[in-house]
């Protein structure tokens, strides 16, 4: 695990480590499994992975990161995102 800022020596673990975490998706998931996990990490952190590769890359957010994400999302700055037709550079 990596905190998303940058490496870190105290943030990196393994996946058996990353298997305790208390991991889970929206209700609105996508059916074939394509989803993004989260879990709460020690110190207020967030981690994320994509739950089709649990045994892969984690990124790990500060907890202002994530409330700065969940706004942006809630505001809908990230909406041209999930359409496919639309998606790409701006």
């Amino acid at each position: 695990m990596q905190d998303f800022v940058g490496p870190s020596t105290d943030m990196t673990t393994s996946s058996a480590d990353t298997a305790a975490l208390q991991w889970r998706k929206s209700e609105h998931s996508n059916p074939n499994g394509s989803c993004v996990e989260l879990a709460p990490v020690v110190g207020g952190r967030v981690a994320m992975r994509n739950s089709r590769h649990p045994d892969g890359q984690v990124l790990v957010h500060t907890a202002e990161e994530f409330r700065a994400f969940l706004l942006g999302a809630k505001h809908g700055e990230f909406d041209d995102l999930a359409d496919s037709h639309r998606a790409g550079p701006r």
